[in-house]
């Protein structure tokens, strides 16, 4: 039997390559955003498009999936790698550093979408857990889509990208007890739903603190002995050996795979070796994530969306308003712009993959009911099909609002349109408040741009020239009339935003200065090769005068030390400073 299946994996492996080989970047060049090319395909070549001609038709065979279950091994890997890909992105300094965010904004926005969607759930006369497990799992949006968005977008630096990262990360976060409360609930039905709440988290805890226990006696050792080694092929086999031995011990353990997958992400996002594992597995997750979604794609039935045209667009409609509203008001509370805000609750408004795990395994065990289960797995489909251009529209509702808004306090209007010949600062928090004291003292003029808005409206009460916005989008940089400014200095706080910004302000005005402020060396790089004229790592300046404090202390001579420290200021200027 083995002998005869063989070719036929094979050749959904050829047809696949093909598929993402030939296609895809066809689709690409179209401006099609690859998930939704990989979605479209699917549906295309799936069981209910072409796929189901296959009877009359037998030449279509070699063009077409017949059977969903073909590719089923493959798309499980995929989730895997997906798994493992946000683990190495959930390190201990990245959440404490956007904790407001994460568990803020996050967690109030999975709480609130869970509540509402479960609660409609319940009233259409699902079980307690089939309600709590749909609410929380259509609470989830798709990381994989709305980060490829971003990425596109180069807005992963900006307040939205950044609001946004953390809601997706704390929904990462969220995916482990939703696993194993699923799992849970699947193996025993005698105890109450609170005990077996207690019994998940206690399980999670248990597994995932052994598992990081023995991955840092074990996996980290055995990566810095093949780093040493410089052994390339090893590197990459152990890489993927942690993912799927993780994997397959948490499935051993009653868990899933999946969360295997996201613990031995974490334990690698721990050590140095986290990006050179990003960039081994790159290739990898990028076809087996196609893979994923064109067996999502495969799994929308378009003859279904027809026998219910009416409920199932507006269940679609549904989650999409939903969401939309409360992460709309959650990121307006938590300091974006009103267009900003809107545009943020329109890019997370649709379903993510995680429902497709999560309500499959419901599925699986019993614990949702069949024809709610595939309903719901249509919904976020759809949704997500129709993000991309959803997200376009948001992005332009958006600028519309802030215009708008923009717009209406008059008395600001002069101030703007009378400025020429001055300094835009973008980051107005310590440094960038120092810069424009001394700017000020010089009658030098200047405009300052901050993204949080609780620092502008204080500084605004104090009639500082600040205003709120991101420093990187082109008509916020032409309403502070960048083409009349001498130059910009880049202050921000957050290294991506910074670079993000430089970006933006190179790409609106070529010619123009940009000083930036770097945080290290390799940031320093990073902002020159965005684009700044000039770049300042915070660690050379106070490095130096730590210097020059030492030399007074052993006694050189303040003409000597001061050649020294101006020496090795020319010496680093080489490398951060451009013409």
């Amino acid at each position: 039997m083995e002998a005869i299946r063989a070719p036929a994996y094979l050749y959904e492996v050829l047809l696949f390559l093909t598929l993402a080989g030939v296609l895809i970047p066809l689709l690409q060049r179209r401006s099609i955003n690859p998930v939704l090319g990989f979605l479209a395909v699917g549906m295309l070549v799936g069981p209910f498009g072409l796929g189901h001609f296959t009877a009359s038709s037998s030449w279509l065979r070699y063009l077409t999936f017949s059977r969903q279950e073909d590719v089923a091994v493959f798309a499980e890997f995929g989730v895997v790698f997906l798994m493992f890909m946000i683990g190495l992105e959930m390190s201990v300094d990245r959440l404490w550093a956007m904790r407001r965010l994460v568990f803020g904004a996050g967690s109030l926005q999975v709480g609130l979408s869970g509540l509402a969607i479960g609660g409609i759930a319940y009233s259409f006369g699902n079980s307690l857990e089939s309600s709590v497990v749909l609410g929380l799992v259509l609470g989830f949006s798709s990381t994989a889509v709305v980060m490829q968005l971003l990425t596109q977008r180069r807005e992963l630096g900006s307040p939205l990208g950044q609001a946004t990262f953390s809601v997706l990360l704390f929904q990462d976060l969220a995916v482990v007890p939703l696993l194993v409360l699923v799992t849970i609930l699947s193996q025993d039905g005698n105890d109450s739903f609170i005990n077996l709440i207690g019994i998940a988290a206690l399980k999670g805890i248990v597994t995932v603190a052994l598992i990081y226990f023995v991955g840092q006696r074990v996996v980290r050792p055995l990566f810095h002995q093949i780093a040493v080694n410089r052994q390339s092929e090893s590197f990459m086999a152990l890489t993927l050996l942690t993912t799927l031995g993780v994997a397959v011990l948490t499935r051993a353990a009653g868990l899933s795979m999946e969360l295997g997958a996201l613990l031995a992400g974490l334990l690698i996002a721990e050590t140095e070796f986290r990006h050179e594992v990003e960039v081994t597995i790159e290739p990898f997750k990028g076809l087996l994530m196609g893979l994923f979604f064109m067996s999502v794609g495969m799994g929308i039935d378009v003859s279904a969306i027809l026998a219910k045209p009416l409920l199932l667009p507006l269940s679609v409609i549904g989650v999409l308003l939903i969401k939309s509203v409360i992460v709309t008001i959650l990121f307006r509370v938590f300091g974006l712009s009103w267009g900003r805000a809107v545009e943020g609750g329109i890019m997370l408004g649709q379903g993510g993959e995680f429902a497709f795990i999560i309500i499959g395994m419901g599925l699986a065990v019993g614990l949702i009911d069949p024809k709610v289960g595939h309903f719901m797995l249509l919904v976020v489909g759809l949704s997500m099909l129709i993000t991309p251009p959803l997200t376009l529209i948001g992005r332009k509702l958006g600028d519309a609002i802030d215009a708008r808004i923009a717009h209406q306090p008059a008395a600001e209007e002069p101030i703007l349109s009378g400025l020429s010949g001055h300094v835009i600062i973008a980051g107005y928090g310590r440094v960038g408040q120092l810069i424009g004291e001394l700017l000020a003292a010089q009658g030098i003029p200047h405009i300052a741009v901050e993204a949080d808005a609780k620092l502008v409206a204080r500084l605004r009460a104090r009639k500082a020239p600040v205003y709120f916005g991101d420093a990187s989008r082109p008509e916020l940089l032409r309403k502070l009339h960048l083409e009349r400014a001498v130059a910009v200095v880049i202050t921000m706080d957050r290294s991506n935003a910074a670079v993000h910004a430089v970006r933006g302000v190179r790409a609106t005005s070529p010619t123009i200065r940009i000083a930036a402020r770097a945080r290290d060396e390799s940031h320093a790089k990073a902002l020159r090769n965005a684009g700044a004229s000039v770049v300042i790592p915070e660690t050379l300046e106070s490095g130096l005068q730590l210097a020059g404090s030492i030399f007074d202390t052993v006694g050189v001579s303040g003409e000597v030390s001061a050649r020294l420290l101006e020496q090795e200021r020319a010496r680093r200027a080489v490398a951060y400073h451009g013409t």
